[in-house]
């Protein structure tokens, strides 16, 4: 019903593209040819990284804690974009590694400070792995509450990458040469160490190929945030809510999610893919990687709606899509058919022609 709808509108077949898919998704997802995209909201889960000790980013952890209280002052290229396009932000520290209960504007979700360091240990207990990923269902719940009808998945914490990295590895059975990538804009030598570091820990953890789960593989060289990623994907299951992921680091934890779906609910990966947006091409390496991982675990075949080689996070990819997704919904809630417009059969042919 809703291809129908949107072939019947005023324009020529296919001629809006992507948006004519994102609209018809749309409608199925909400089960209405009125589909909502008015209040949107991006969610960015902040956490470092124990491997960061391993000399892999650019960047020292403190300033995860520095960039907390930059997004709480509202001073971060996500306050900003966020603001310019009507969209949402919540902050939730699910794992840094300093006490700052004092930032404002920030939920405070601590699960411990900092996962372990992945390449002597695993990344995370059993039950961090599950407080974490019920610190993304709730961020899920609290929105669908809120009338949240599109929420975007984000993420902030130094040596991501890296973590990102070694899931994709995990999950896809690739080897570091396909899933490392700059990061931050790390330096050629340490490009090299980050590469070392993820062969190590794949070596030590093993994939999902040779039989370890993919919500073990989470738990063993995964992290708080994208743990968090996770659940937040897995709990959108229960609603009608549009995930949209931001880059990288958000795609491969919620390709992540989608193996989880996979091995463990009925609804399986397909249920996860029918409900995700993929806001950008990350410039990021393994970035396209990881929607292809998605797209076949899925059998839908996914792309993303901008391209702007961008590699912040922060959610800005996702801020920056959701305008998009508001018009595709507009656009088959709104325009016109060839039938309310009066435009005759021969008139239609013609536009079409």
């Amino acid at each position: 019903a809703a291809k129908r709808a949107i072939d019947a509108k005023t324009k020529p077949l296919g001629a809006l593209g992507y948006l004519e898919s994102c609209a018809v998704r749309l409608s199925v997802l909400q089960q209405s040819l009125q589909p909502e995209v008015t209040t949107t909201r991006v969610c960015i889960f902040a956490a470092d990284h124990g491997v960061s000790d391993e000399g892999v980013s650019a960047y020292p952890r403190a300033v995860t804690a520095e960039m907390m209280k930059n997004f709480g002052a509202g001073g971060a290229a996500i306050n900003v974009l966020g603001k310019a396009n009507n969209v949402q932000i919540e902050v939730i520290d699910v794992g840094v590694d300093a006490e700052i209960e004092f930032v404002a504007n920030v939920r405070h979700e601590k699960v411990r400070r900092s996962s372990r360091n992945f390449v002597r240990e695993p990344a995370m207990t059993e039950g961090e792995l599950q407080q974490a990923m019920a610190v993304g269902a709730s961020a899920i719940k609290r929105a669908v509450r809120e009338s949240v009808h599109a929420v975007g998945l984000g993420e902030m914490g130094i040596g991501n990458t890296t973590s990102a990295a070694a899931l994709l590895s995990a999950l896809t059975g690739c080897d570091a040469l396909q899933t490392v990538g700059l990061g931050t804009g790390v330096s050629t030598e340490t490009l090299q160490l980050k590469r070392d570091v993820v062969a190590r820990t794949i070596a030590l953890h093993g994939t999902r190929n040779a039989n370890v789960s993919a919500r073990e593989c989470l738990r063993r060289v995964g992290g708080l945030e994208l743990a968090a990623i996770a659940g937040a994907a897995l709990e959108s299951l229960n609603h009608s809510v549009a995930i949209v992921a931001d880059g990288f680091i958000s795609t491969v934890a919620i390709l992540c999610a989608a193996c989880i779906a996979h091995e463990e609910y009925r609804a399986g990966a397909a249920a996860i893919a029918a409900r995700v947006f993929f806001a950008h091409q990350s410039s990021e390496r393994g970035h396209a990687l990881a929607i292809e991982a998605f797209s076949t675990l899925s059998r839908m075949q996914q792309r993303p709606l901008l391209d702007l080689e961008m590699r912040l996070g922060e959610g800005s990819g996702a801020a920056l899509a959701m305008p998009l997704l508001r018009a595709a919904a507009a656009i088959m809630r709104e325009m016109a058919t060839f039938e309310s417009a009066s435009i005759s059969a021969g008139d239609k042919a013609e536009q079409h022609a």
